[in-house]
């Protein structure tokens, strides 16, 4: 069961490393890359609420085992891919498999382990595994491309597939409810809807403006699925997400908590290892390494929070681990240059890490016991869900921001460059080309030849106005989940306050 957790997560990062790699391999554009990342967490959010209500209905295992399998058959269509596109098909095809997959490993805990003490230290090895998965993304599959090829990951991801759910099937015990009710297929196909839509409005957005027509029109679909999802499901009988969950502050703000941390990652393990990657061109190994004391760290953050949180509910749990990750942003922000400083980058990278690990935990347990334990499977989804939803506006709300910031920072590094006046028009116009250049690894230069003796001097502006995009990101993500410890220290209360209104939650007619 682990072994599940450990590649559904270890799958929303592991590829991060490699995308120089694929890039090249595939003359991907860095939108191709955010939907490589973007579409496993895409698809992974759009049904997991559906999975969790389909396994406590059908049975847990049988649920997860069917998930493993087409997690596994997407992985083949990945390792295999001749192109961009059908690499992203196979990363929505593991993102389905996964969101089958997750809920149950986290749901039969909660049946499995019904006193409190016990079940937080269940929980605590659930997520110390979840955060290792997180963390060991950029670390092996760094170790997989430099040994191998980008390839080499999803064989990877096949054959511990595989096993493990050879072994899920042998130990997991299966438990469902005998009453739960059948899925609400028209509210997941709305929740579907408006995260496709959002998405794809915001990746367009990079390429044409927030003001097309095409992207409005995206952006009006998603914010009226939104609003029919929420009328659904305040009247559906037996609702894939149970809207009335959200009165409750010790469910709502474990949620907000889980999608700000999901989409701070994301800034770390894409934007950082990409920028890595294009920029000081530095081999998967030296990037593994850079990421390796974070991972360390996480495990061992984890592992200690869960005891934390068994003894003092998830309160200042929270808060702390959103504090310490918050200030490894901060720290690892300006160290984030064309020549880094790797130790020092490496060690504020390791206090982010231990802000995460602190994190998961509580978040996860507050989230379980907001609800009644008929509801654990439909409470799992959605923390799942809410952290998928942020790696999914990871994908696309920072993609757009860093290439925002790419395209206005730009001109004014290259009018700063030492050329004629009579020619710096020219050289203004050059900007397509190198944010081709960036956003793909090549471009045609050839009106621009003339230029060779300065090349190295425009190269260098657009890997600044790069690092500009990405230190914005990063200080928006500091801020988002500096936020959310703030709001988990003064909304959430003791496990105890949890129980009482846990107990008061009955479920919808």
């Amino acid at each position: 069961m682990c072994t599940l957790l450990f590649l559904t997560f270890l799958d929303n990062t592991i590829v991060s490393v490699g995308l120089g790699a694929l890039q090249t391999d595939l003359h991907a554009s860095v939108a191709d890359l955010q939907w490589v990342v973007g579409g496993y967490a895409l698809a992974f959010a759009s049904i997991m609420l559906a999975c969790g209500m389909i396994g406590d209905e059908l049975g847990r295992k049988a649920v997860m085992l069917t998930g493993a399998g087409v997690f596994c058959a997407g992985s083949v269509v990945c390792a295999l891919a001749p192109n961009a596109q059908t690499l992203i098909a196979g990363r929505a095809i593991m993102g389905l498999g996964a969101a089958a997959s997750e809920p149950g490993t986290l749901s039969v805990l909660r049946h499995i382990y019904t006193d409190d003490r016990a079940r937080a230290r269940a929980v605590g090895v659930w997520a110390a595994v979840a955060g290792l998965a997180l963390a060991l993304g950029p670390v092996v599959g760094g170790a997989l491309v430099g040994a191998w090829s980008w390839r080499g990951i999803f064989w990877f991801n096949l054959f511990f597939g595989l096993a493990a759910l050879l072994v899920a099937a042998i130990t997991v015990p299966e438990s469902a409810d005998p009453t739960a009710a059948r899925v609400d297929a028209l509210g997941t196909l709305l929740g579907a809807g408006t995260l496709a839509a959002l998405m794809f409005a915001i990746i367009d957005a990079e390429t044409s403006s927030f003001g097309s027509a095409k992207v409005v029109a995206l952006l009006c679909a998603s914010a009226v699925l939104a609003v029919a999802f929420v009328f659904r499901e305040r009247r559906a009988s037996h609702p894939v997400l149970d809207v009335r969950l959200f009165r409750l502050p010790q469910f709502t703000v474990p949620n907000v908590v889980a999608f700000c941390t999901y989409l701070a990652t994301f800034a770390i393990f894409f934007f950082t290892a990409l920028y890595l990657v294009e920029v000081p061109s530095d081999s998967g190994y030296r990037i593994a390494l850079v990421f390796a004391p974070m991972t360390v760290l996480m495990i061992i953050a984890s592992v200690l929070a869960g005891r934390w949180t068994g003894r003092a509910g998830p309160r200042w749990p929270i808060t702390v681990g959103c504090a310490a990750f918050a200030a490894g942003l901060l720290l690892a922000n300006p160290l984030i240059t064309p020549h880094p400083d790797y130790f020092a980058l490496s060690l504020a990278l390791a206090l982010a890490g231990v802000g995460i690990g602190i994190t998961v935990v509580p978040v996860t347990s507050a989230v379980l016991d907001a609800v009644p334990p008929e509801r654990s499977g439909m409470a799992a989804s959605a923390a799942n869900t809410s952290r998928e939803i942020g790696a999914v506006c990871g994908a696309a709300v920072l993609g757009a921001l860093v290439f925002s910031r790419l395209n206005a920072s730009l001109s004014s590094h290259l009018a700063a460059l030492n050329v004629p006046a009579s020619e710096k028009a020219e050289i203004l116009a050059f900007k397509p080309v190198i944010i081709q250049f960036i956003e793909t690894g090549q471009a045609n230069v050839g009106g621009y030849s003339k230029y060779g003796p300065i090349v190295n001097k425009v190269i260098d502006a657009a890997y600044a106005s790069f690092g500009d995009g990405l230190h914005a990101a990063l200080y928006l993500s500091a801020g988002l989940v500096l936020a959310a410890g703030l709001l988990a220290a003064l909304t959430l209360g003791k496990r105890s306050a949890s129980k009482e209104a846990a107990q008061d939650l009955t479920p919808p007619a």
